[in-house]
């Protein structure tokens, strides 16, 4: 495979990981259903550690409105329910025994504003991320015309190439966005 395949190969990679980090990012953006990707950043301090929620737990979401937490070891249950207040999600946990029950209560108006506006913070850090890639191709087809390794006009093939790859990606990243956003704005 050629230099110039294998960097746009590179890429894309790269984007298509940067769209998927985005959309991770809005996996755990409260909607007004419950999710199991809500409590993915919560971090547990049990057994003298910090580890992720899903490693000590099972989560499961009986209906559109609550999670259950069932903590695997029952001796741990307090330690997840202080994780869990102490996240950002803002809803407090119940203790049933060795279970913990969330209820997502409905958002309010103020509060879905408030998260689109978070969903258009984490898509501009996703586009950014897409166009930073992008900067380093550039950067690479640079490089490789100062090297005289290709041509000047290879040079601008491949970056007008690179562009159409970040117009895809950052595409894909604005459709995320309207997805997200229908989400939470639906009552």
């Amino acid at each position: 495979m050629g230099m110039l395949p294998q960097l746009y190969k590179d890429l894309e990679d790269r984007m298509k990981k940067a769209v998927e980090a985005t959309r991770g990012e809005f996996a755990a953006i409260r909607t007004g259903r419950a999710n199991s990707a809500l409590l993915d950043h919560v971090q547990v301090q049990a057994y003298g550690t910090e580890m992720p929620l899903k490693h000590c737990a099972t989560i499961s979401i009986p209906d559109a409105r609550s999670i259950v937490v069932s903590p695997h070891d029952k001796s741990i249950t307090g330690d997840v329910r202080k994780a869990i207040e102490a996240s950002d999600l803002g809803i407090m946990p119940s203790v049933d025994g060795g279970i913990i029950r969330l209820s997502l209560p409905p958002l309010n108006e103020e509060r879905r504003k408030e998260l689109v506006k978070l969903v258009h913070k984490r898509a501009e850090d996703g586009r950014v991320a897409v166009r930073n890639i992008r900067k380093d191709g550039h950067n690479h087809i640079q490089h490789a015309q100062r090297e005289s390794k290709i041509t000047e006009d290879e040079g601008r093939r491949a970056n007008d190439h690179i562009q159409k790859l970040t117009d895809k990606f950052v595409a894909d990243v604005d459709g995320l966005v309207q997805n997200k956003e229908k989400e939470i704005m639906e009552v």
